[in-house]
């Protein structure tokens, strides 16, 4: 007679319920945000993420590796396998960074911190060097550093922010992604970190969702190119909604207590909802994706 099969008893959970719902206190943050200052705090999956060697002996480097998503990514990255290079912008995300690297750590990885500003293409290649110093390869590179601020006019805009704002979400893309190729192998691949504004932009985000609109045909015309020339790396994007990161109080703060409410979902993405995309897009088993986005948007639509 054959034994049962054990029930599951896990019980599947309302993805409008299962995380904190605005309104959210009201907060600002100087830029960078912190973690450790947000109300309420984000979810990375520090607690929740298992991983099951999908990427094991592989070698990432992730901007913005610090907080938000980035963290999220490599802490998944790392209980997946990974060895993972950190890159973030300035000693304000010190704590962040190395409460991260402990993370990654903790899951048997190496991490490594690499600070700087990525709208230099010196520094950019200076990420790159490290991790082939270190490893000999890059393996995985995802393109996840991003700035924005919210203006509600195009008055209001600065000229030199419209040019930051292409620095670091454009520029830094093009500048990592020409300095990896050379040691990347067949088999490697680039995640780009586009969003949500790139099909739907928010009217207080004029440079940064065209900016993301950019990243979404760069990855797409990468990829071509990389399989036209026979290079075997692919290109792929992750497409996040309004996700609750230190980027929201430091650079969106009016809106901050009601950030999210928009979505079909009634609230904004946790990074550790985000991570698992990354995941799916740096393993073996993804080998048929390439030019592809893939949306994790609490239901706005990107069609």
């Amino acid at each position: 007679m054959k034994k049962q099969a054990k029930k599951n008893t896990k019980a599947a959970k309302d993805p409008r319920t299962k995380y904190p719902q605005p309104p959210f206190p009201k907060q600002k943050q100087e830029f960078p945000g912190v973690e450790a200052a947000m109300k309420p705090l984000a979810d990375h999956g520090q607690e929740t993420y298992k991983g099951s060697g999908k990427l094991k002996g592989k070698k990432a480097i992730i901007t913005g590796g610090d907080s938000g998503i980035g963290k999220a990514v490599a802490i998944a990255f790392a209980r997946e396998g990974a060895d993972v290079l950190i890159s973030y912008l300035n000693d304000r995300e010190d704590e962040d960074a190395t409460d991260t690297a402990q993370y990654v750590e903790d899951a048997g990885r190496e991490c490594i911190l690499v600070k700087g500003d990525i709208t230099s293409e010196k520094h950019c290649k200076k990420i790159v060097a490290t991790a082939v110093k270190a490893w000999g390869r890059v393996d995985i590179l995802v393109n996840n550093a991003a700035f924005q601020m919210a203006r509600k006019s195009l008055q209001d805009i600065p000229s030199a922010e419209w040019e930051h704002t292409f620095a670091v979400n454009i520029h830094s893309m093009f500048y990592l992604c020409k300095a990896a190729e050379p040691h990347m192998k067949p088999g490697s691949c680039i995640i780009n970190t586009t969003s949500v504004n790139a099909y739907h932009p928010s009217d207080d985000l004029l440079p940064y969702a065209a900016t993301k609109a950019a990243i979404q045909n760069f990855t797409a015309n990468l990829s071509q190119i990389f399989l036209s020339n026979n290079k075997g790396i692919r290109v792929n994007a992750v497409a996040p909604g309004p996700v609750w990161t230190p980027l929201i109080p430091s650079t969106k703060w009016q809106d901050a207590d009601i950030f999210g409410e928009n979505t079909p979902v009634g609230r904004p993405g946790q990074p550790a909802e985000i991570a698992p995309s990354f995941v799916f897009l740096a393993a073996d088993e993804s080998s048929y994706v390439s030019g592809a986005t893939i949306p994790a948007t609490g239901g706005r639509i990107t069609i």
